[in-house]
């Protein structure tokens, strides 16, 4: 199992070191989200001051860029790193994209499965000179001229990961992309009986293998040296879900638990304002089926009752304080759970 952590997005000047620090501790990779800070930036400044860790947006969002700025954005970016890059890509929701970006709204799952094939097509026309003619529904590319045709890099294409909470998302993943971003906001039980069915949809659809295909994230991991910091961990978990658990986009993970009459709550107090209460009402059970729970002691063997046998790359560094900065013999032990996934199709 691939074990991920963040790099500071807080200021472009902690993240080359941080990046450095990562790198040595044993990480596979580094992850960007795209919240208060640009999720590319940091990724420019990790490639040029490491040699060997992964860099993967986790995620930036799709539909107020064109697929032609982030196609040049991610081609920089695998360029600088030499191919260590991933791009995550992700809808958002329907009322950041008109409110927050002032960007038009449509179904999101055929209108980003055009943006996939879109950023596809636009690499395979630098990398190999072949006329661009991409014409979809929602986007056209047609025109491509020397002047603004990059450098061949002689590297395999990006590879191309969405998230995914909903079944046609999931499906989509695994039709076009080559891995899938599951929410933090997901249980075992909704990768086991909702995930991965509809993931397995879509690799019937479009013949890819699972062990081409990355599956990212999950859940959360609270842990710490001891009880008390798994303690602090716990409650910042139960933060994040109060948060979440009050979007209705997310409730079908919380109707398969039988926690309908949460959600409702929890959006009702989150459209009066009371987001320290919110916290509250999320009980230590809830919190255990979003989170692997324990000391450093006892965590790989959470992770594994949580995650082991469905999840590839684990996110850590989620959250303030317990599930960041991982000793590197604690990162060794993940790392030595088993993983379907050997490497992407396009490496």
């Amino acid at each position: 199992m691939d074990v991920y952590t963040v790099v500071s997005q807080q200021s472009l000047r902690h993240a080359g070191p941080g990046a450095q620090a990562a790198e040595s501790a044993g990480y596979n990779g580094l992850m960007t989200m795209e919240n208060a800070h640009d999720p590319f930036m940091p990724l420019a400044v990790a490639a040029v001051h490491t040699e060997r860790i992964a860099l993967m947006t986790a995620i930036a969002i799709a539909f107020p860029r064109s697929p032609m700025v982030v196609a040049n954005t991610a081609w920089d970016l695998h360029e600088a790193s030499q191919g260590r890059f991933v791009l995550g890509i992700g809808p958002q929701v329907k009322g950041h994209n008109e409110r927050r970006f002032s960007v038009p709204w449509s179904a999101p799952a055929p209108r980003l499965q055009e943006y996939v094939e879109a950023l596809r097509a636009i690499w395979r026309t630098w990398m190999t000179g072949d006329k661009l003619d991409y014409r979809g529904e929602h986007y056209q590319f047609t025109l491509m001229t020397p002047r603004f045709t990059p450098e061949p890099t002689g590297l395999p294409m990006v590879p191309v990961t969405i998230s995914a909470v909903g079944p046609a998302m999931l499906r989509l993943s695994g039709r076009v992309c080559d891995g899938v971003q599951l929410h933090p906001f997901c249980t075992r039980r909704y990768i086991d009986e909702v995930c991965l069915p509809r993931i397995e949809q879509g690799w019937g659809q479009s013949g890819r293998l699972r062990q081409h295909f990355n599956v990212i994230g999950g859940g959360f991991v609270a842990t710490g040296p001891d009880e008390e910091t798994v303690a602090k961990s716990m409650h910042e978990v139960r933060q994040r879900l109060g948060f979440y658990g009050s979007t209705r986009a997310y409730w079908p993970v919380l109707s398969l638990h039988g926690l309908d009459d949460l959600g409702e709550k929890l959006n009702r107090m989150a459209r009066d304002g009371q987001w320290e209460a919110m916290t509250s009402e999320v009980s230590d059970d809830v919190v255990r089926l979003f989170a692997a729970v324990g000391t450093h002691e006892h965590i790989v063997k959470e992770i594994d009752t949580r995650f082991g046998g469905v999840v590839d790359t684990l996110y850590t560094g989620l959250l303030p304080s317990g599930d960041t900065g991982l000793p590197p013999d604690l990162i060794q032990d993940i790392q030595r759970l088993p993983s379907a996934f050997e490497r992407y199709a396009s490496a």
